[in-house]
């Protein structure tokens, strides 16, 4: 699937015929899965490779403070010929579901602090691609600092199943927690703390720690 810095042609169709649910169905060029730059063409590609994807979720309130919650549920098709690991696939597919919930709110009716939940699940029948099953979850916190309302803290963890026939361990598993600072108007900065245990290049590859930091400009 398309997205930074690879951006994709596409149309997506959504019905929402309550506001608390939706359905919704995207076509796009699916010449990335081939290795094609798409980001650096100026038109789509025509060459038999499509995304398919559709998605429906629901929205949700709890209790007398109104915690928001949601979740999606979807699948998507990747139609084609496909080649990695030795491996050659005509097309594949794949489903997946997420979720968040507000567990908690600091401040209720006077902003949005406190405290999130989110989980992250795929799964697919590919046998040419990185990954077979993925999931994924963790806490987000908001304006807990005091002093600092536009602030966010979080930890989570990503473990994913890997295809072993591309020459990568059995599996991946990276844990990370991270603190975004409000700077200036618009403006955020974001250092990460991850630990990956057992990297996924090759097996036998010893644990990894990694500090990132990114900067953020909203306009």
């Amino acid at each position: 699937m398309g997205g930074y810095y690879n951006s994709v042609y596409g149309v997506v169709l959504t019905y929402a015929p309550t506001n608390h649910l939706y359905f919704s169905y995207g076509t796009y060029d699916g010449s990335i899965a081939t290795g094609v730059q798409t980001g650096l063409r100026e038109a789509p590609t025509f060459n038999g490779h499509y995304f398919n994807i559709g998605e429906a979720g629901y929205a949700w309130a709890l209790g007398s403070e109104h915690l928001p919650g949601r979740i999606g549920v979807g699948g998507w098709v990747q139609t084609g010929e496909l080649y990695g690991g030795g491996n050659k696939q005509d097309g594949t597919g794949g489903f997946y579901t997420y979720g968040s919930q507000r567990l908690w709110r600091e401040r209720p009716g006077i902003d949005s602090s406190g405290i999130s939940a989110y989980f992250q699940f795929g799964i697919d029948n590919s046998t040419t691609r990185l990954a077979k099953e993925y999931w994924g979850s963790g806490l987000t916190g908001f304006g807990l600092i005091p002093g600092r309302p536009d602030d966010s803290l979080g930890a989570g963890f990503a473990w994913a199943w890997l295809n072993t026939d591309l020459g990568l361990n059995s599996n991946e598993f990276v844990g990370q927690i991270y603190y975004q600072m409000h700077l200036i108007g618009a403006t955020f900065l974001e250092p990460a703390l991850s630990y990956i245990p057992n990297p996924g290049d090759k097996p036998g590859i010893p644990g990894a720690v990694a500090i990132t930091s990114q900067l953020t400009v909203l306009f």
